[in-house]
């Protein structure tokens, strides 16, 4: 049963693009950080004040590999920092997965996260000029796990439409 890994920072339009994905290919999608919440729950932002990062990571690597040995084909949108932690950068390319990394600029990840930070653990309490350091460090630490992906998908300047029509193309 084939998987269909979506992996980017956040804001680069993993959910959007799984949904859109699910529809066209008929198939399911899964947001990680969703099953992650119905299974303990309790919200993401509760999961990082209250357990700690160690703990969220834990459970998110538990519940990505139930994901990946489900007997179905799947679409599964990822956390932005999931390929990072556990050695998940290793499942991108399992069998019968084909990993895709969602790749937005600096200027279009600050763009689309200014006004969503309160739902953002991670970026909740930056000020606007610190957004684009986080940001750039972030991405500069975490290139190497993204990078891991089958295929790279730039998000910049695109449409919804036009990048599932991208990622069709590469899953034909």
């Amino acid at each position: 049963m084939r998987k269909v890994v979506l992996i980017g920072y956040m804001g680069s339009g993993k959910s959007i693009i799984s949904k859109k994905l699910s529809q066209k290919l008929q198939i399911s999608s899964v947001e990680l950080d969703e099953e992650i919440e119905e299974k303990s729950k309790i919200s993401i932002e509760n999961l990082f004040s209250n357990k700690g990062e160690l703990y969220f990571r834990k459970l998110e690597h538990k519940l990505f590999l139930e994901l990946l040995s489900k007997n179905e084909n799947l679409i599964v949108s990822t956390g932005g920092g999931t390929p990072c932690y556990f050695n998940n950068h290793e499942l991108l390319n399992g069998k019968e997965v084909v990993s895709i990394y969602l790749k937005a600029s600096i200027d279009t990840l600050i763009n689309r996260l200014v006004h969503e930070r309160q739902k953002r653990p991670l970026i909740a309490n930056l000020e606007d000029n610190e957004l684009k350091e986080f940001i750039a460090k972030h991405l500069f630490d975490r290139s190497f796990y993204y990078n891991q992906a089958t295929y790279k998908v730039s998000v910049d300047d695109k449409s919804i439409d036009e990048i599932v029509d991208e990622i069709l193309e590469l899953l034909a």
